[in-house]
């Protein structure tokens, strides 16, 4: 994947006599007049399997900063900026999914502007491929990517004065509930709620009760799920949550009934709907897409990549190809829907409408005429249950792949803020006390309370069939509470040992890192 060595470099001005992105293949000096620097250590994908980009939205936004913050700093304000990267065509390609998200966010540029500008010469990028394991028949390009955040900007799907860095980071996170936002206060994907909170062979699973204070404070309405029945739908139900099951087999394409019932259901929920499957990713991101091209007109390929920047590893092996063959049909329908709430009635529209609504009528969305009445019936109970399936695999990748990112020494964790929240309940509600990253990090301005003897610790508990265990010490970016349940952990100033009280679990976290600035993404 890399060619070291190989042409000689490319350097391309993305600002005049100020910014510049450049492929190089030996790392540069900074002098007095020019400042180099890398994101291709700092800003790193992670990998399902053969899979590389493009980066998540998140770290689009840390991009962003972090070229507005040279960009007015001081000290360079005489210094043609260079962002280089290297000889790997995998960061290559990421580099410039940064560097063209930026001059389409923040320069104004079209993503054919961006496109051509990074296409210099005879430059050329990898596509990027799905969380797949084995060879890919299906690429999104950095053009696509380009588009799709284009219009996600257009349709008000992203908007970074708005955007919660610190809420994305902590809740994309196996043990925070592995939910984001695909359109914000429309659709929330997640992972598939088990009958209780727990971790087993290698991930975390939580129970329905962990996500609904969370949902209940994002007017989350309606809950869809698309895997077999892992937990009783009246554990959402009887908290006032509308609950829908439409059952697919894992890695596969829903049937026309299924993608028209799912539209049916979104169209009319009165709050955001939140989808799950087994991990999340396969099933829940392939309806999502037809919803976003039924009703903002996007391409498949936009729309995947829109899905994949919001939430890495979505939509997978043939469900691309799937959402491809039913484009246009969506189109249509989406045209026809749009032209019906509208209302409009004048002879010329009446005429358009029907003879659109004709044509609709005649087909089914995958373009082939009674094609439900021909398919079997792919779902089945024991395709899931009788062994391990692709959405286990990639959700069992992201939890173990997390917890090796977030382990941190017991010496560190007893250093750590303690904030405690107190419920009987784990839950994911912690956004109360996430605010929208400023100039100063909140982490920052806060004080550490203690008292003169004793310091309240965090130690995370998983429930088990023997009852609560300790599992593992995890650190979290910023203090809020996790999904897992805690113990309370008192340890005195004169003691080294720890001791474990035999008090109510409460919910507590630990802020083991200093929360990242603006200022300091240099």
């Amino acid at each position: 994947m890399s060619r070291e060595g190989a042409g000689p470099p490319v350097v391309v001005e993305v600002i005049r006599d100020r910014l510049c992105f450049a492929i190089l293949y030996s790392r540069p000096k900074s002098s007095s007049n020019v400042h180099y620097f890398s994101i291709d250590n700092e800003l790193e994908y992670e990998n399902f399997y053969a899979d590389f980009g493009p980066l998540n939205l998140a770290m689009v936004y840390r991009y962003c900063c972090k070229i507005n913050k040279k960009l007015k700093s001081i000290t360079m304000i005489r210094k043609k900026i260079i962002h280089f990267t290297g000889s790997d065509e995998r960061k290559q390609a990421n580099a410039a999914f940064l560097v063209g998200c930026y001059m389409v966010i923040y320069l104004g540029r079209t993503p054919e502007e961006a496109y051509r500008i990074l296409m210099f010469g005879d430059t050329s990028y990898i596509p990027f491929r799905d969380a797949a394991y084995g060879s890919c028949s299906f690429y999104i390009t950095l053009l696509d990517c380009f588009y799709a955040v284009k219009k996600a900007m257009h349709y008000g799907f992203l908007n970074f004065n708005s955007f919660n860095l610190d809420e994305y980071e902590h809740y994309e996170k196996a043990e925070n509930g592995d939910l984001n936002w695909i359109i914000p206060d429309r659709f929330l994907a997640f992972c598939g709620p088990h009958s209780r909170t727990r971790l087993e062979s290698g991930y975390h699973q939580h129970s329905p009760e962990a996500y609904i204070p969370y949902f209940k404070n994002h007017n989350v309405t309606t809950i869809v799920r698309l895997n077999k029945r892992m937990y009783d739908a009246k554990r959402f139900t009887s908290a006032g949550f509308d609950h829908y099951d439409l059952f697919f087999a894992d890695g596969s394409t829903p049937t026309d009934a299924i993608v028209k019932e799912f539209l049916d259901i979104c169209e009319n929920a009165e709050g955001a709907v939140a989808v799950h499957c087994k991990a999340g990713l396969g099933r829940t991101g392939t309806l999502i897409a037809c919803y976003i091209m039924k009703h903002y007109r996007m391409t498949a390929a936009e729309t995947i990549a829109w899905v994949r920047i919001c939430r890495p590893g979505s939509v997978i092996g043939p469900q691309q190809q799937f959402l491809v063959m039913k484009q246009t049909n969506l189109w249509l329908e989406g045209d026809y829907f749009r032209q019906k709430l509208r209302g409009q009635e004048n002879g010329k529209h009446r005429a358009a409408v029907s003879k659109l609504l004709l044509a609709v009528d005649d087909i089914s969305i995958s373009g082939v005429e009674n094609q439900d009445k021909q398919e079997p019936e792919l779902y089945s109970d024991d395709d899931e249950i009788s062994g391990v399936t692709q959405g286990d695999r990639l959700r069992a990748l992201k939890s173990r792949r997390q917890s090796k990112t977030n382990a941190i020494p017991l010496t560190v964790i007893l250093q750590s803020r303690v904030q405690s929240c107190k419920t009987s309940e784990p839950n994911i509600s912690g956004s109360a006390g996430i605010t929208k990253r400023t100039t100063r990090s909140a982490s920052r301005k806060s004080s550490f309370k203690s008292s003169k003897n004793k310091h309240t610790l965090s130690v995370y508990f998983h429930q088990s069939l023997e009852g609560a265990r300790v599992a593992s010490l995890r650190s979290l970016r910023s203090g809020r509470p996790p999904l897992l349940q805690v113990a309370a952990v008192r340890m005195s100033s004169s003691s080294s040992l720890l001791s474990i009280g035999n008090g109510p679990f409460v919910s507590m976290s630990c802020s083991v890192l200093r929360g990242f600035q603006d200022e300091d993404f240099t």
